[in-house]
C-alpha cells in the first residue's frame, strides 16, 4: 500500500450493481418522489420535535460520563495514540509502510463523524488541541477577545475546505511533508485562536469539530436542556444543528466536495485536466476550480430552493436556507458512507497493522466488503437513497413548523426537484458515470 492508494476512493464502478445503473438511477428518483408524495398527503402537522423528553439513561450513566475523571482519560488516551502515530509515522523507513496518511484521511476524516453519528460529537472529548488548552491555567485559556457572532462557522468552513483542496485539488496529497505542513498549520491556527478567544474558538472553528457536530445530528442519544443523556428518535435530534452564519456553507463543502471526488476520478476529467494544464500548476488550479465549482453549486441550489416559496416576507426568506440546513446532514452522511465505508473498514484493518508493527502485531486482513461488489454497490445505493429520503423527511416537517399555510406544500416543491437531482447526479458519479 503507498500513501497515494488511501486517495483513490470507492470501489469498481457501474458493474458493481446487481442490477443496471440506470435502473438505479430511475428506481431512487421515484423513490425519492414517492416518499414527497407520501408524506404530503399523510404528514400534516410537525413531528420532530427536539424538546421530547425521551428515554433517560439511567443517572450513573450521565454521571460517569460527565465525571472529570473519565474525561480526562479518554482525552490522554487520544493523546497517547496522537503521539504513537508522530512516532510511528516518523520511524518508518519503507515506502507504503507510513500509518499518517491512512490515519489523517481514513481514521480522521471518516471514523471520527461515524463514531459522532453514534454516539454524538466525540472530538470535542478526543481534541488533542482541546486536551492541550485544557492543562492551561483559567487565566491563559479564557481567551482575551470575544469570539464574533458574526464570523459563525465561518472559520471552520474554510478548515474544511483546506482539508478537501489538500485531498482533492493539492499537488501531492499523499505525500508525508504536505500532511505534515496541513496538521502543522491546523495547530498553529488551533493554538493561536484559542489563545485570542478561547474554548468557543474550537466550537466555531476547529473543522474537526464542527464536522463531529454535524454528524451528531443523526446520533440516537443526546443530552436534554437539564443535561441528562436521552435516547430517542434521530429526527427530533436534527433540527437542533446549530444556525449560525457559515452552517450552509460547512455543509455544502462538505457535500460538494465528495461529490467532486467521485467526479475527479472519471477519465474524461482527468482527461481534460491532462490535456488543458500544462503541468502540476496548472492541473492544481483546474482541480481547486472544479472542487469550487461543486461547493457553490450545492450551495447556490440549496439556498435557492430554501427560498422559493411564498407567504414570507424578505427577512424571513433569508433565514430560511440556515433553518432548513438540518435536512442535508443525512444526504452528506449517507454520501459519506456510501463513499469511504470500504476505506474505512478495509484501510482501517491496514491502519491499525501499520501503527502496531512495533509491537509485533500481524492478522490477515478481511476485505469483505470488496470481495462482494454487489453487496458494496447495493450499500452504496442504499446509503444514499436512503440518505435522501430522510432528508425529504426532515425538510417536509420543517416546512411545516416554518411555512405559512398555503403554501407549506407548493413551498417544498423547489426542494424536492433539488433533492431528486442530488440523488441522480449522486449515483451517476459515484458509480463512474
Amino acid at each position: 500500500m503507498t500513501p497515494a492508494t488511501v486517495l483513490a476512493h470507492g470501489l469498481g464502478g457501474s458493474t458493481d450493481l446487481p442490477i443496471p445503473y440506470t435502473y438505479a438511477l430511475i428506481g431512487a428518483a421515484w423513490a425519492l418522489t414517492l416518499t414527497f408524495a407520501v408524506v404530503a398527503l399523510a404528514w400534516r402537522r410537525p413531528r420532530f420535535d427536539p424538546d421530547k423528553p425521551g428515554r433517560p439513561l439511567p443517572a450513573g450513566v450521565t454521571t460517569f460520563i460527565d465525571a472529570r475523571a473519565t474525561r480526562w482519560v479518554v482525552a490522554l488516551l487520544a493523546l497517547a495514540f496522537t503521539i504513537w502515530v508522530l512516532v510511528v509515522a516518523g520511524t518508518s523507513t519503507q515506502s507504503g509502510q507510513n500509518p499518517l496518511p491512512v490515519v489523517f484521511y481514513v481514521l480522521l476524516w471518516v471514523g471520527v463523524p461515524v463514531i459522532s453519528m453514534l454516539c454524538g460529537p466525540i472530538w470535542r472529548a478526543i481534541s488533542p488541541m482541546r486536551t492541550w488548552w485544557r492543562a492551561l491555567p483559567a487565566r491563559l485559556a479564557s481567551g482575551i477577545l470575544t469570539y464574533p457572532d458574526s464570523w459563525g462557522y465561518r472559520p471552520a468552513a474554510a478548515g474544511l475546505f483546506a482539508f478537501v483542496w489538500l485531498e482533492l485539488a493539492g499537488p501531492d496529497p499523499g505525500s508525508l511533508p504536505a500532511i505534515t505542513t496541513w496538521l502543522l498549520g491546523y495547530a498553529v491556527v488551533m493554538a493561536a485562536g484559542a489563545a485570542t478567544f478561547g474554548s468557543r474558538w474550537f466550537a466555531r472553528a476547529d473543522p474537526f469539530e464542527v464536522y463531529s457536530v454535524v454528524a451528531s445530528r443523526l446520533a440516537p442519544v443526546r443530552r436534554r436542556d437539564d443535561g441528562r443523556i436521552i435516547v430517542g428518535n434521530p429526527f427530533d435530534h436534527l433540527p437542533t444543528m446549530p444556525v449560525r452564519p457559515g452552517t450552509v456553507t460547512v455543509l455544502a463543502v462538505l457535500l460538494g466536495s465528495t461529490a467532486f471526488d467521485s467526479f475527479s476520478a472519471m477519465p474524461s476529467w482527468r482527461g481534460f485536466v491532462d490535456a488543458h494544464s500544462g503541468g502540476q500548476a496548472g492541473a492544481t488550479v483546474f482541480r481547486t476550480v472544479g472542487l469550487l465549482v461543486f461547493i457553490a453549486v450545492v450551495a447556490a441550489t440549496f439556498c435557492i430552493a430554501a427560498r422559493a416559496t411564498g407567504g414570507v416576507d424578505a427577512g424571513q426568506r433569508r433565514l430560511l436556507p440556515g433553518r432548513l440546513a438540518h435536512s442535508l446532514i443525512p444526504i452528506v452522511i449517507g454520501y459519506v458512507l456510501a463513499h469511504y465505508l470500504s476505506y474505512l473498514v478495509e484501510r482501517g484493518q491496514q491502519t491499525l497493522l501499520l501503527l502496531g508493527a512495533p509491537l509485533g502485531w500481524d492478522w490477515d486482513i478481511n476485505y469483505l466488503l470488496s470481495q462482494h461488489p454487489s453487496v458494496l454497490a447495493s450499500i452504496k445505493v442504499g446509503c444514499v437513497v436512503l440518505g435522501h429520503m430522510a432528508g425529504v423527511l426532515a425538510a417536509h416537517d420543517a416546512a411545516l413548523r416554518l411555512l405559512p399555510k398555503g403554501h407549506q406544500l407548493t413551498g417544498q416543491l423547489a426542494m424536492m426537484l433539488v433533492m431528486v437531482g442530488y440523488t441522480f447526479t449522486g449515483l451517476y458519479l459515484l458509480f463512474g458515470g
